[in-house]
């Protein structure tokens, strides 16, 4: 009988699932060379955070329309070829990069790095689910792929600070890039070079519908980075992007819904299990985008090393490891969705009480260590769940549908969040920096005894006492610009952690919520 496995005969299937395992972490590095230090990225690039934060939207964006067109290319050509190609395009661009300042050419190198970043996807998963033949050996796969995603962050930020430390930027990109010789070595020493799939030609790719929905979704990922520093509506662009977003994206859906074949099965969304999951991953990642405060106030208003921060970011994955585990636990004994769910959102929003209390001037690492460890345990137990909840339910023949809306509901979860914690931040900074400046400029005796005391402080060191009174202000003005960063940051704490408290009760109320997922039958590895 002929062997039809893509693999050679002489592979073990523990060796298959580790190789096709690597070549998917591609997309991990991918991720995270860039956030995992935005401050020198950004320096690097000579651009602002919010440029580099549109540049990840790019990379994620461009993903998630290339899923729509992905089949055509990996049906087109034979498994081993392609992937070789695809591994090597992507340690070009990552290599490239490196010598890349302009931000115009930036942006197209990470287009086409989300091209390269989805190409090999759903070909790689679809081998890898075909090892699995049982409910539980599908969660433990889905448990080591998506832990290892989730702990890329501070996996590569941690190396690289180390290589800040010792090497140039431009050497952390070189390993990167390099990485990608491994995937195209095991391809080429694992694989056969035949067929798996009928070959369609490449000219019947819908380039329309993926043209269309690519520009609506950048320029709707560019007005939501873009918003705040640009008033909004009030500015012309801001205006034009949006209907530019909207248009496009209007477009998109009347030509699908009218086509014979689309792109995009609209018929989906009658699952209701997949709207309530797009909704659930939408949330569960704005409620993620609030992290990105914590880091931020131990960068400025505690002061601590790069080093440091990074170091803080693996008691966080410990967490996201814990959770991984008792989800997979969970899942294994059939517990109810529902149940599954309304735990791990309450670890989230006891990390947002918990750590209302704990935006204060200075802090030790032991008072964070437990509501950081509980946050990436909500974040562990609700993240394996939501993608299995949101595609199980689908019928086999939409795959690919359910397994974009699960990537959409990612990527504008992210990317709204970070843009509701930017207005946030600057709205509630302003309104508290102006409310606490009112007691310095007054007469108020306290402010002026500060100021006094400042002052001579600085005329002890030698300046004048014009100088000594301008810096003794710029002082106590930086102590309220502090101040009013973290009374920010725990407002915002306690609206969404009673956010999160009402989407536990509607989550308890809701009674769509499936018992149990049929994980084998739907056979979905997607998200």
């Amino acid at each position: 009988m002929e062997d039809k496995s893509i693999f050679k005969s002489w592979v073990p299937k523990w060796a298959i699932i580790i190789i096709l395992f690597v070549c998917l972490l591609h997309s991990m590095i991918l991720l995270g060379v860039y956030t995992s230090n935005v401050t020198y990225a950004a320096s690097f690039l000579d651009i602002e955070p919010e440029d580099l934060q549109f540049a990840m939207c790019v990379t994620y964006g461009t993903l998630l329309a290339t899923i729509l067109i992905e089949s055509r290319f990996s049906s087109f050509f034979p498994a081993k070829n392609y992937l070789m190609a695809v591994y090597s395009l992507i340690g070009i661009t990552i290599i490239s990069s490196a010598y890349i300042t302009n931000f115009s050419v930036f942006l197209l190198l990470r287009v086409a790095e989300g091209i390269l970043m989805a190409l090999p996807v759903i070909t790689i998963r679809q081998l890898l689910i075909e090892q699995f033949n049982t409910k539980n050996a599908i969660i433990i796969g889905f448990s080591f792929y998506y832990g290892a995603l989730l702990l890329s962050t501070p996996f590569i930020m941690n190396i690289a600070v180390w290589f800040l430390d010792h090497y140039d930027w431009k050497y952390m990109l070189y390993v990167s890039g390099g990485l990608q010789v491994l995937n195209v070595f095991l391809i080429l020493v694992t694989f056969r070079g035949h067929r798996i799939t009928k070959k369609i030609p490449l000219y019947q790719i819908d380039w329309m519908s993926y043209f269309l929905v690519l520009i609506s979704i950048l320029c709707g990922a560019y007005f939501f980075v873009y918003a705040e520093k640009k008033y909004w509506l009030q500015s012309s662009e801001m205006v034009l992007v949006l209907m530019i977003s909207l248009i496009t994206g209007g477009l998109f859906i009347f030509k699908e819904r009218l086509v014979k074949r689309p792109s995009f099965d609209f018929e989906v969304i009658k699952y209701a299990n997949l709207r309530i999951g797009f909704l659930l991953f939408f949330l569960f990642y704005i409620s993620r985008a609030t992290l990105s405060l914590c880091h931020s106030a131990m960068f400025s208003i505690w002061n601590w090393d790069p080093s440091r921060v990074a170091g803080v970011q693996y008691i966080n994955g410990l967490g996201n490891v814990i959770g991984l585990i008792l989800s997979a636990f969970f899942l294994m004994k059939s517990v109810s969705t529902k149940i599954i769910f309304m735990i791990g959102f309450t670890l989230i929003a006891i990390f947002h009480f918990w750590f209302t209390f704990l935006f204060v001037p200075d802090i030790a690492l032991s008072d964070i260590i437990i509501p950081y460890i509980l946050q990436g345990i909500g974040v562990g137990f609700l993240f394996v769940p939501l993608i299995l909840f949101t595609t199980s339910s689908v019928p086999a023949n939409m795959a690919v549908s359910s397994g974009i809306v699960g990537v959409s509901g990612r990527f504008w979860g992210s990317t709204i969040g970070f843009c509701v914690m930017q207005n946030a931040m600057v709205f509630l900074n302003k309104k508290h920096f102006l409310k606490l400046s009112q007691f310095v400029t007054g007469e108020n005796p306290e402010a002026q005894q500060t100021i006094a005391s400042a002052t001579q402080s600085f005329i002890a060191k030698g300046y004048s006492a014009d100088n000594a009174n301008v810096l003794a202000m710029k002082k106590v003005f930086s102590t309220i610009s502090k101040q009013s960063t973290l009374l920010a940051d725990m407002e915002i704490y306690t609206i969404v952690g009673y956010g999160l408290v009402v989407l536990i009760i509607l989550i308890a109320c809701n009674q769509h919520l499936r018992q149990t997922m049929t994980l084998v039958k739907s056979k979905i590895w997607i998200g």
